[in-house]
């Protein structure tokens, strides 16, 4: 698949924006920032870039907690995004929300879901909507391989099939549920093999490419588009920290993080050197554009630091949908 210089500049500016906004989440939360514990999505920058630059407007996406930058690459305000994170009152959800349920339904952006496994029948009911209405567009389901081992995931996997939704299943392969080895869950390498057993494409690609992310979810967001039914994609990736912040990681070797932070293998660093030998940037470009996503998530921080937290009296609103006369929705 060929990509525009426009996609591709794209593609870096999202990832090194999550980079930025997810080290200084972390920063922040171990200072006390953020209330709650928070997961973050530092080494998967690419799965990330790669779903949402196929994605359009009337599209919806649904991931887990640990994708802060989707909401980054959907165009969300990214003020907003870190003031709902320290649950402070201009946050996207008011910061009733917080980091694991912070959404903006209204952008197509279901927001990340704590609860793993449900999140995969939700999606299937835009998806179903959107076939109903035969309007071309899509929903996405982002979420781990921890996911795809209970009962709920493989209910959704069936019924988009036999229904032949427009849903695009994306699993994040990071090699850990919470804590447990994937060798230790899971029989097969390949989870994408499960697919088959839906009667629907099943593919696995390197996560930390994001012209191969790109290319494998693009491909899934075509056939749904085209009415021929949902696909599953595996991204074999790697997340830099534990499950949540304050894990102790005592499940894994620092090598083996090591390994994956090396120049070949790291997401951001792999694609400035494709980059490079295409001509698209220069290594001033790529330091430019750092300087420069590090001023802006410099005003995130300084946003939030600035807005009040959210009053007690919030707690009773925006708990039913009222209609225009002001009564509650039967």
């Amino acid at each position: 698949m060929e990509f525009s210089k426009e996609t591709l500049q794209k593609l870096y500016f999202d990832m090194v924006y999550i980079r930025e906004f997810e080290t200084r989440n972390m920063e922040l939360f171990a200072i006390g920032k953020f209330p709650g514990g928070i997961h973050l999505g530092l080494g998967q920058e690419a799965c990330m870039a790669g779903v949402c630059i196929n994605l359009e407007d009337g599209d919806t996406i649904g991931s887990t907690h640990r994708e802060h930058g989707v909401l980054l690459c959907m165009g969300l305000d990214g003020d907003a995004i870190m003031a709902e994170l320290a649950g402070k009152a201009t946050g996207l959800c008011k910061g009733k929300g917080g980091h694991l349920h912070v959404s903006a339904p209204g952008k197509g952006v279901l927001g990340n879901n704590a609860i793993l496994g449900p999140a995969q029948t939700i999606v299937n009911g835009f998806a179903f909507a959107n076939k109903v209405r035969k309007n071309g567009k899509v929903a996405v389901s982002m979420f781990g391989e921890g996911a795809s081992n209970r009962g709920d995931w493989h209910e959704g996997m069936n019924l988009a099939s036999l229904w032949k939704l427009p849903s695009v299943y994306v699993l994040t392969d990071n090699g850990h549920a919470w804590s447990t080895p994937k060798e230790k869950q899971q029989p097969i390498t390949n989870l994408s093999a499960r697919a088959a057993g839906y009667d629907m494409p099943g593919v696995t690609v390197d996560g930390n490419d994001v012209l191969a992310v790109a290319e494998a979810v693009g491909e899934a967001v075509k056939r749904a588009r085209e009415d021929k039914g949902p696909s599953l994609i595996e991204l074999k990736s790697f997340r830099w920290r534990g499950h949540s912040e304050g894990d102790k990681l005592i499940y894994r070797s620092k090598e083996l993080l090591e390994e994956w932070k090396k120049p070949d293998k790291e997401p951001i660093a792999r694609f400035e050197k494709v980059l490079l030998e295409r001509g698209v940037y220069t290594q001033a470009d790529f330091d430019g554009i750092k300087a420069a996503i590090v001023k802006k998530v410099d005003g995130h921080e300084k946003f939030m630091e600035e807005s009040e937290i959210t009053p007690d009296e919030e707690m009773y609103t925006d708990i039913y949908d009222v209609n225009e006369e002001g009564s509650v929705w039967a």
